[in-house]
């Protein structure tokens, strides 16, 4: 377990939205598209809560509070101060081999991390195509 807000900050995004924008629900998928989508920033998956958590810079909570608010709808989460996040092993890298949360996209540097930008438009795009989804 690591503290937020010191190094960096998490940002919870729950699996569905990223499912509603990918087209998949299949894990590989998901870590593919993250990737692409997050040009190759850390990201953690947490498959027994299906939950991801992309690292961001520690200042991301407070830049971005007011759009925090409304993404608290999608079950989207900014985690900084006064949170921890468990961080998995290096070598857990995909959900196969992780005995509880992996790396979907691995770290390639402690200096590098998902920009605020490319997260916030990763949700909004996500919310756009949770709204027309058609209902079950």
């Amino acid at each position: 377990m690591l503290p937020l807000g010191g190094l960096f900050s998490a940002v919870r995004i729950p699996e569905r939205l990223l499912a509603a924008l990918s087209s998949s629900t299949e894990a590989g998928c998901l870590d593919e598209f993250l990737a692409e989508a997050l040009g190759g920033g850390p990201v953690i998956c947490d498959p027994r809560f299906s939950r991801y958590y992309a690292l961001v810079p520690a200042t991301m909570p407070a830049t971005l509070h007011q759009m925090a608010e409304t993404w608290r709808a999608l079950e989207v989460g900014c985690l900084g101060h006064g949170s921890y996040l468990g961080v998995p092993r290096l070598d857990a890298v995909n959900r196969e081999q992780a005995l509880a949360s992996y790396w979907s996209v691995p770290m390639d540097s402690a200096a590098v991390l998902c920009t605020p930008l490319a997260v916030a438009r990763l949700i909004a795009a996500g919310r756009r195509c949770l709204e027309t989804e058609p209902e079950a």
